[in-house]
C-alpha cells in the first residue's frame, strides 16, 4: 500500500497496528515519490552464509595430483 507522508504521520499508531497483524508493507510517499517503507518485524534473524552449502558437494576422486601435463600442454 502507497501512503502520503501527511497521512501517514496523522494515522502512524494505528498503521503500526495494522502493519503487525496483517504483514503488509506500506510505502511512505513525499509529492508521490517513495520516501520510506514500513514492513513487519521479523523475529527469525537471517540465515548465515557460513556453512549455508555444507553437504551439498561430493568429492569423487583424487583431486590433489595432477592431470600428468606439462606447463603448457593443457591448452
Amino acid at each position: 500500500m502507497k501512503m502520503a507522508a501527511g497521512k501517514f504521520k496523522a494515522e502512524c499508531l494505528a498503521l503500526m497496528d495494522r502493519v503487525n497483524v496483517s504483514h503488509e508493507e506500506v510505502i511512505i510517499t513525499k509529492h508521490g515519490k517513495p520516501v520510506a517503507k514500513m514492513v513487519p518485524y521479523c523475529e527469525t534473524p537471517a540465515k548465515s552464509l557460513f556453512g549455508c552449502m555444507k553437504n551439498t558437494i561430493s568429492i569423487e576422486g583424487n583431486i590433489v595430483d595432477s592431470l600428468g601435463l606439462e606447463w603448457g600442454e593443457y591448452e
